[in-house]
C-alpha cells in the first residue's frame, strides 16, 4: 500500500525532463565527475536522483548497518515505484587524516576519505548501484556490509566533502554525479561528527573531536556550490539527537550535536531521525518524501 501510494502520489510528471517533446532533449551528464551546476533545461522537477550513503563503520555499528541493510528493498521498492532514475553509492564515515599533539607527537586516523567503496567480493562493475542493475537491493547488502573495524573518529561532513572533491579530483568517484540529477546524502552514524581540515595541531588540554573542528558551514557552502545551488541537494540525517546520550535494543548514541546544527543550517531540504528509535524503516521512508519533494522543486 504504501509503495502505490507513494508511486501514485509523487511519480514523475510529463513536465520532468527525460520525456523529449516540447522540454528538449534528454540530457545526460553522468559521464563528467564534475558538480552539479544548471544543465539547461527550464522545467519544474527532476528524474533523476544520485543518492550517497555515508555509513558508521566503527565498533559500535554492526546492529544499525544489519538494520539498515534489511530495510533497503523496501526503500529501493518504493524508489521503482516512483519511476526515477537512481543511483547510489557507499563510502564510510573514517578518513585518512594526521594531526599534531602537543610537543609535536603524531597521531593518524585512517580510512576511506570519501570512497565510493566497491568490495571485489560484491561483483559490481562500478562504484556505484544503478537503478538498471540485476539486483540493487542484493548489491547494496553487500556494499553496506562496511564493517566495524573503522576510526572511532567518526567524520561524515568530512567524507562528504572528501566524496565530491577529492575522490572527483583524483578521478575515483568520477562518472558518479550527473548534473541533471538531484543530489541525496544519507549519514548514518551513532557519534557526534568531528570533521577536520588538514593541518591540524592541538595543544596540551586539546583533543580530537573535541576542539578545532570545521564550522558546519563550510560543509554547506561545499555543498551548495558543488550541486549548483542549495535547491539542488538534500540530506537525511539518521543520529543521535538527544540531549545527552540515547539509548535502544542496538546500544547507546551520542549526541550529534554538529549533525544537528548542519541539519539546521541546510534548513528544508534536511531531515533528521534519531537512531534510537530502533527500527530505520520510518526513518528511510522520510528521506525518501524529502527527496522526492526536493527533486520535484528542482528548476532545472
Amino acid at each position: 500500500i504504501c509503495v502505490a501510494a507513494f508511486a501514485a502520489a509523487c511519480g514523475p510528471t510529463s513536465a520532468r525532463t527525460g520525456g523529449g517533446g516540447d522540454d528538449g532533449p534528454d540530457i545526460d551528464a553522468g559521464d563528467g565527475g564534475g558538480g552539479g551546476g544548471g544543465s539547461g533545461f527550464d522545467a519544474a522537477g527532476c528524474s533523476k536522483m544520485d543518492l550517497l550513503f555515508v555509513i558508521d563503520n566503527s565498533g559500535s555499528m554492526s546492529q544499525e548497518q544489519q538494520n539498515l541493510i534489511a530495510n533497503f528493498p523496501m526503500f529501493i521498492s518504493v524508489l521503482d515505484a516512483s519511476g526515477l532514475d537512481y543511483r547510489v553509492a557507499v563510502t564510510t564515515t573514517a578518513r585518512d587524516y594526521t594531526y599534531s599533539m602537543f610537543g609535536g607527537f603524531q597521531q593518524s586516523t585512517d580510512g576511506e576519505s570519501g570512497e565510493m567503496i566497491q568490495p571485489s567480493s560484491c561483483n559490481m562493475t562500478k562504484r556505484w548501484i544503478d537503478k538498471t542493475d540485476p539486483n540493487p537491493s542484493q548489491s547494496f547488502a553487500c556494499v553496506a556490509n562496511v564493517g566495524t573495524s573503522g576510526s572511532s573518529d567518526e567524520m561524515p561532513l568530512g567524507a562528504i566533502r572528501d566524496a565530491f572533491e577529492d575522490r572527483m579530483t583524483d578521478g575515483t568517484n568520477m562518472g558518479f554525479r550527473r548534473s541533471d540529477a538531484l543530489l541525496g546524502v544519507v549519514v548514518l552514524t551513532d557519534e557526534e561528527d568531528c570533521s577536520y581540515e588538514q593541518s591540524v595541531s592541538f595543544g596540551f588540554t586539546e583533543m580530537l573531536c573535541e576542539n578545532k573542528m570545521e564550522p558546519v558551514a563550510n560543509y554547506k557552502a561545499f555543498l551548495d556550490s558543488y550541486a549548483g545551488g542549495p535547491s539542488r541537494w538534500a540530506t537525511a540525517i539518521i543520529a543521535g539527537m538527544g540531549p545527552g546520550t540515547c539509548s535502544s535494543t542496538f546500544g547507546n548514541a551520542s549526541e550529534a550535536a554538529r549533525l544537528i546544527e548542519f541539519k539546521n543550517q541546510v534548513g528544508p531540504n534536511a531531515v533528521m531521525s534519531s537512531i534510537c528509535d530502533g527500527d530505520l524503516s520510518p526513518a528511510l521512508m522520510q528521506a525518501l518524501d524529502l527527496f522526492h519533494s526536493a527533486c520535484d522543486a528542482i528548476i532545472l
